[in-house]
């Protein structure tokens, strides 16, 4: 075996879990953070296959702009779990 074969099935096995985690993990932050970890690696497949202008492309505008809007979007929609409905600045009155 070479060494492009094996690094190839390194890469596709890590894109492949991370996909699958994208779709399994129940936190949106996981989910995102596993999007991250497929997005970089389909640029390293762009990278072994001699593209590198499309490689660079694929980070700058998915991982950089694509990602972090999603990141933002999960931070600003996501709710505190410890929150049990009552105001912590409420008086309750027996």
């Amino acid at each position: 075996m070479t060494y492009e074969l094996l690094a190839f099935a390194l890469f596709a096995s890590v894109t492949l879990a991370s996909g699958l985690g994208v779709v399994l993990l129940q936190d949106p932050w996981h989910s995102a953070l596993m999007l991250g970890v497929a997005l970089m690696s389909i640029a390293v497949h762009f990278v072994m296959l001699a593209a590198e202008f499309v490689a660079m492309m694929q980070i700058l505008v998915y991982v950089g702009g694509v990602l972090i809007l999603i990141t933002f979007a999960v931070m600003l929609t996501q709710r505190d779990e410890t929150d049990d409905g009552v105001d912590s600045d409420e008086v309750v009155q027996t």
